[in-house]
């Protein structure tokens, strides 16, 4: 299995829209409601989804869309800046590490083509498997966001995990 990232292709729209809207592909702990139809493709008509405040690349296993890697730029402070990623693999590739790989991928991305230090993830605290990919991908639990997102109706509480660029050395 060779995994890489690549930018969004128009023929890419559908999948990604299966994969934020659709309550079987997007797994419990992404489903958000439905979402408008049109809004993957006028984000990808206005820049491609690529920005420079934010992206979205896709995870590719050979030439097969395997789901896609999010990243938006967060102001640390007046002379800084960090990342927020997150992923959603598609069902059909989950459990065979393409996550892990994937987020060391837009990890390396990241600070190969940004002077940013540091890379934030969050996941829900009862997405274990979420957690142990992080982990697995080199990424630090640094504590519990109580009450942190609302979903299906309730407030959850998150897991915050970060890595930074040492953290990286020798690792890929």
């Amino acid at each position: 299995m060779t995994i890489k990232l690549r930018p969004v292709d128009e023929d890419d729209l559908p999948f990604l829209h299966r994969l934020i809207s659709d309550p079987d592909s997007t797994g419990v702990f992404q489903w958000y409601g439905f979402q408008n139809p049109h809004r993957v493709r006028e984000q990808w008509a206005d820049n491609g989804m690529l920005g420079d405040d934010r992206g979205m690349l896709i995870i590719a296993d050979g030439d097969e869309a395997a789901g896609f890697v999010s990243f938006s730029k967060q102001v640390a402070n007046r002379a800084s800046y960090y990342w927020s990623m997150g992923l959603i693999v598609a069902p059909e590739f989950r459990g065979k590490g393409i996550g892990t790989q994937a987020q060391r991928l837009i990890a390396r991305y990241l600070f190969d083509h940004t002077t940013a230090n540091r890379i934030e993830a969050t996941t829900e605290i009862d997405n274990v498997a979420e957690q142990r990919a992080l982990e697995k991908a080199g990424f630090t639990r640094e504590g519990v966001l109580r009450g942190g997102g609302f979903r299906a109706g309730k407030w959850h509480d998150g897991v915050l995990y970060s890595m930074i660029r040492a953290d990286l050395d020798g690792e890929l």
